[in-house]
Parts: structure tokens; C-alpha cells; sequence
């Protein structure tokens, strides 16, 4: 009997990154605004031209740096002074540290209100400039989401606001619908660029 030659065996084909599936637990409110959030930044930032600006992130990193400075100051100069010598310089640095504190709430509240992403949109021609920013609210225990996108040139600032429930963003097993959140999003970009080649 001749042997059965041997079946060619065919290359396995190299598996496809799946895309990252976003689920997280719907009932905690937290967790869905700072997820929605996220997808709505991810759709803005892939619109054309449109790069992130991290100046008030950067704000308020100097805040909480500036703020580790003085505790650790304190703790090194009561490491080299131990208590009581050490009492008026650590006095010093807890006042200090509490009153940043303190400048950093009222500027997360009054400063960024809300605002968690903001982009710089340039034209192919290089000299019109645009910065969009989103912003959203999402009050405790309540499934109501509130999108606010605003874009500001050198000649107007413009505000588009949507509220949906998040129900309409993610589905019953808690995942985010990224593309009917870019959806929303791209419906009040072109709310925006619409109005403002109307006037």
C-alpha cells in the first residue's frame, strides 16, 4: 500500500485585534459619566485637525505638585528637626497645604466647570484656528447626561447642549455604544460649523 501523502498544512491566519469592549457597572452614576465622558472625548479628538490642549489639566497638576512639595518639605524637616523644633515650619506647610486645597477646589468648580476635554481644531490653510471644549453634567442619581459642546474662534463663541438619558448610550449588559455617542457628538459639531457659515 502506498503511504497517503501528507495534506499541505495551511498557515494559521494571525487573529485581528479586537477592539476593546468598554463595559462598566451602569447603576454606579460615577463610573457612567466618566465613561460617556471618555467616548465623547475620543469622538472629538478624532474629528480633522483637531489636537488635545492640556492647559487645564496642566493648572491643575501645578496645584497638586506645588501642594506635594510642602507636605514633603515638612516631612523632611521634621525628619531632620524632630517635634517640637520642627513645630512652626509644620505649621507653616499644613496652612500652606490646606489653602491649596482649598485654591484647588474653587478652581476645579469655578475654573474647569465641568469641562473635561478641549481640542484645537487648524484649518488645511494654517491660520484659522478653533477650540472646541466639551463639558458634561450628570446629577446624583438621576439618568439624566448633559453634553455641552462649545467652540470658540476669533470671532464668536458658540454652545450647543444635548441631554439624553445614558440608557441611550450604553446597553443592558453596561456597555459603552461608542458610536451613538459619536453620533451625538457629531450632531452638535455640525449644529455648530452650520450656524456659524449661516451668518
Amino acid at each position: 500500500m502506498s503511504a497517503k501523502p501528507k495534506k499541505e498544512e495551511k498557515p494559521q491566519k494571525e487573529k485581528q485585534p479586537v477592539d476593546e469592549v468598554l463595559k462598566i457597572n451602569k447603576w454606579d452614576g460615577s463610573a457612567v459619566k466618566h465613561a460617556l465622558d471618555d467616548a465623547v472625548k475620543s469622538a472629538l479628538l478624532d474629528r480633522p485637525n483637531c489636537k488635545e490642549h492640556f492647559g487645564l489639566i496642566d493648572i491643575r497638576l501645578g496645584i497638586c505638585a506645588f501642594a506635594v512639595t510642602v507636605a514633603l518639605i515638612a516631612l523632611g524637616w521634621d525628619h531632620q528637626n524632630p517635634f517640637p523644633e520642627s513645630k512652626p515650619v509644620l505649621v507653616m506647610c499644613v496652612t500652606t497645604y490646606f489653602i491649596l486645597m482649598g485654591i484647588l477646589t474653587i478652581y476645579t468648580t469655578f475654573g474647569e466647570k465641568g469641562i473635561f476635554a478641549i481640542a484645537i481644531q487648524t484649518d488645511p490653510d494654517g491660520k484659522t484656528t478653533r477650540t472646541w471644549q466639551a463639558s458634561s453634567d450628570m446629577k446624583k442619581y438621576d439618568d439624566k447626561y448633559t453634553l455641552v459642546l462649545t467652540v470658540q474662534d476669533s470671532k464668536s463663541i458658540r454652545e450647543a447642549t444635548t441631554t439624553k438619558s445614558c440608557a441611550s448610550f450604553i446597553d443592558s449588559n453596561g456597555v459603552i455604544l461608542s458610536n451613538l455617542v459619536a453620533n451625538e457628538l457629531n450632531r452638535l459639531y455640525n449644529s455648530l460649523t452650520i450656524e456659524k457659515k449661516e451668518k
